[in-house]
């Protein structure tokens, strides 16, 4: 399976983060999500997390916090 690669302009308007989860799932938050305290994951509200897609798992997901550019 291809990685999945993050393309901006598939964000919802105002939603200027994006993260991938350990299990290789990315998703877009209309605020900065913090680290999951069970490891693994990141954390919002659900209303400020949409699924953005899946990409290989990644034991380093902790470094995966994006701002949108500009």
């Amino acid at each position: 399976m291809a990685d999945f690669i993050l393309n901006w302009s598939d964000a919802p308007a105002g939603w200027d983060w994006a993260a991938q989860d350990e299990d290789g799932r990315w998703f877009w938050y209309a605020v900065a999500p913090q680290l999951g305290i069970g490891g693994g994951v990141w954390r919002a509200p659900s209303r400020a997390q949409q699924y953005a897609g899946q990409g290989q798992p990644n034991t380093a997901w902790h470094d995966t916090l994006r701002q949108r550019p500009g």
